[in-house]
Order: structure tokens, then C-alpha cells, then sequence
């Protein structure tokens, strides 16, 4: 069983994730901005099943696979090392917009929300990475099951997502506006979230298999 010491180190660290500018973000909010609160939450339930996906395949298949083909670890390691350079890049290069300006977008109905919410953050290669290489740290092999350890720090992050993305849907028209009449504040937000993207780029390149 996860430690409570573990189990609340990895809540902060999901808490850091959800809290980082990313497509997720930027889809709710948008899709907040057209639709309406209830088009938010909508597409908020499709996010979360995306990560329950993530979670189930961690537990069932990726982590095996990684300890018994260690190459493909490395490989996803570094292709997700330069995918986090790549968003980094793409957030301070000249002409670029924060992510937190919102989009305007079609107006969909409910089961579209849903499957669009879904596949933002399916389609993320980021979340890939960060799951197979985020959850393994908090592992111990001498605490039991493996699998039993994986289902509970998955569905922390869940239940952290859930909440600060619920959040971010409520006061999204205020996230809006705060930003949108604070232009210094964007371009902090922009070097901010590259900062943070290059270090984790960083550490995922140069961190050891367990």
C-alpha cells in the first residue's frame, strides 16, 4: 500500500501538472468561453476519461513492458524529453500566443463535447510521457502490489485534475479577463510555463529506470 508521506507528495506533484498552461486547459476554457459552464463540465468528464485510460493502460501494460524491454523506455523517455523542449519552444518563439487566450470555437452539442474533451487529452503526448515516467518514482516493490499501488496514485491525480480543472471551468471568464487585460502577465505566463516545461524536459531525459 502507498504511503500517506507518498500519497500526499505525488497529489502536490499532479497538483503542479494540472496547474501547468496545457491543451486541457486552454480546450476547457475555450469551450467555457462559447458554450457555457455546463459545455465546461461536459467536456471536463471527457478529459477525466482520457486519464482513466492512461491509468488503466499504465497499470496493465506499460509498465511491464518497460521493465522488460528497457529500450522502449528509453525511447519514450527521450522522444517525450523532446516533445516537452517542443511545447517550451512553442511558447516563448516570436509571434506566439499564451494558451491562456482563449479560441473562439463552434458551438457542439453534448456528446461532441464529450468526445472532444476525450480526445484533447488522449491525443496529448505529454500526459503519455508524464504517466509512464511520473508514477513509477512512487512505486515501491517492498509496499506490495504493484498494480494496487498504481490504481491509487492514479486515481489521486484524477481526483486532483478533476478538482482544479472544475475550478478552472468555473472562473474561466474571469481567467480571461484577468489575463486579457494584463498583457506583461501573459508573456510571464508564456516563459513561465517554458521554464517549467525545459526542466521537466530536463529531469525526464537524465532521471534513471528504477
Amino acid at each position: 500500500m502507498v504511503s500517506l508521506g507518498t500519497l500526499f507528495a505525488f497529489a502536490i506533484v499532479s497538483l503542479g501538472m494540472v496547474c501547468s498552461p496545457g491543451p486541457n486547459m486552454i480546450y476547457l476554457i475555450s469551450r467555457t468561453l462559447t458554450q457555457g459552464r455546463i459545455a465546461g463540465i461536459i467536456s471536463l468528464l471527457g478529459v477525466m476519461l482520457g486519464f482513466l485510460i492512461y491509468i488503466m493502460t499504465t497499470m496493465l501494460g506499460l509498465t511491464a513492458l518497460f521493465t522488460a524491454v528497457p529500450v522502449v523506455f528509453e525511447t519514450v523517455k527521450f522522444a517525450g524529453a523532446i516533445y516537452l523542449l517542443w511545447l517550451a519552444w512553442n511558447a516563448i518563439k516570436p509571434g506566439s500566443a499564451s494558451i491562456l487566450e482563449p479560441r473562439k470555437l463552434a458551438i457542439d452539442p453534448p456528446k461532441k463535447l464529450f468526445l472532444m474533451g476525450f480526445m484533447t487529452n488522449l491525443l496529448n503526448p505529454k500526459i503519455a510521457v508524464l504517466y509512464v515516467s511520473l508514477l513509477p518514482q512512487f512505486e515501491d516493490p517492498a509496499r506490495g502490489s504493484l498494480l494496487l499501488q498504481s490504481a491509487t496514485l492514479g486515481f489521486t491525480q484524477i481526483t486532483v485534475s478533476f478538482i482544479v480543472n472544475l475550478l478552472i471551468v468555473c472562473t474561466a471568464s474571469k481567467i480571461s479577463v484577468w489575463f486579457g487585460t494584463r498583457p506583461t502577465w501573459l508573456r510571464v505566463q508564456r516563459w513561465l510555463m517554458a521554464s517549467v516545461l525545459t526542466g521537466l524536459a530536463v529531469r525526464l531525459a537524465f532521471e534513471h529506470e528504477k
